[in-house]
């Protein structure tokens, strides 16, 4: 018998070390750490006393989390649903929440209907039935890739015409929100989101890092950006590119490359073990090629899958 409550700030050890249980049955060790857990609890869009439940134990043990988040304005709508290794039953009273919260959320916009997305990792063919049962179709996959830093990396040249600025101006961000909002605009899944949702969510999270964002320009024009973090810091000793963004009419330049071999250098420098990125394998640039060729090799795979639900309207 559980209890089913809203999650409380003080709730994030608990389900830190749930999350860590189901990570370990399914590849072998943690995937995620307290810090993660504190910042998805505060995440800007998630309402902690409508978007999300915690199933606990009589003696308070945490069995199963789960959650719903907005992101931006848009149809799109971010879940999940983690229960426990060895505890029957409970994802089915968590998803008809999950459900219903959803289609809420979606009438509360204004839209018809929403798109649910969930991460699930390839090995888990547990959660993968689950979630076919309920409806979830693939959509893309994701690859998690790394790359090793044995002592000091050399920083590539910058190119001819290129220069760069770090994120500490509100003038750079804005021109590096702008790069990654037209580089995305075609990928899966991608939402569009104003200058001040973008800055909120990312000023939120405790790994942000304005100084690991770099802007490059093209004859003093934004051409691309990578913004990067320390989210895998405390449990790989790794950086992390966030994004990497190219907008279309400076594609084919090497302006990728180039951005990429500049946070490995960074990195290096900063004495990180390597450097990790998400890229998704359907992307409409090559950028898979992209990271094997400059020597990144892939650690994880994690599905993401989709449903489209029907709104009502908020009670």
């Amino acid at each position: 018998m559980h209890t089913i409550r809203r999650p409380r700030l003080d709730d994030a050890a608990g389900i830190f070390e749930l999350v860590g249980a189901y990570n370990t049955e399914v590849i072998g060790e943690p995937d995620t750490t307290l810090a993660d857990i504190e910042d998805e609890l505060v995440e800007p869009g998630f309402d902690r006393d409508e978007d999300g439940w915690l199933a606990l134990t009589r003696d308070g043990r945490p069995d199963g989390y789960a959650w719903v988040c907005r992101v931006g304005d848009g149809d799109l709508v971010d879940v999940e649903v983690i229960v426990r290794p060895g505890v029957p039953g409970l994802a089915d009273e968590l998803w008809p929440l999950v459900l219903r919260r959803a289609a809420e959320l979606g009438a509360e916009l204004g839209h018809d209907s929403v798109t649910l997305h969930i991460g699930v990792y390839r090995d888990d063919l547990r959660k993968q039935a689950e979630v076919r049962e309920l409806g979830f179709e693939p959509g893309t996959c994701y690859h998690r890739m790394r790359i090793d830093h044995d002592g000091p990396v050399k920083a590539p040249d910058v190119p001819e015409g290129v220069t760069l600025q770090t994120g500490e101006s509100e003038e750079v961000r804005r021109a590096a929100r702008a790069v990654h909002q037209e580089g995305f605009a075609q990928h899966f899944g991608f939402v569009r989101i104003g200058y001040e949702q973008w800055y909120e969510r990312r000023q939120a999270m405790s790994v942000n890092d304005w100084s690991q964002l770099t802007l490059a320009r093209v004859d003093g024009v934004p051409a691309a950006a990578v913004i990067g973090n320390d989210q895998f810091v405390a449990d790989e000793d790794c950086g992390y590119i966030a994004t990497l963004a190219v907008l279309p009419a400076f594609r084919g330049r090497g302006l990728g490359r180039f951005l990429l071999r500049h946070a490995f250098a960074a990195d290096a420098a900063r004495g990180r073990r390597g450097t990790l990125l998400h890229v998704d394998s359907n992307n409409t640039t090559p950028a898979l090629g992209l990271y094997e060729s400059a020597g990144m090799r892939p650690v994880l795979i994690m599905d993401v899958w989709r449903r489209t639900l029907a709104t009502k309207p908020a009670a």
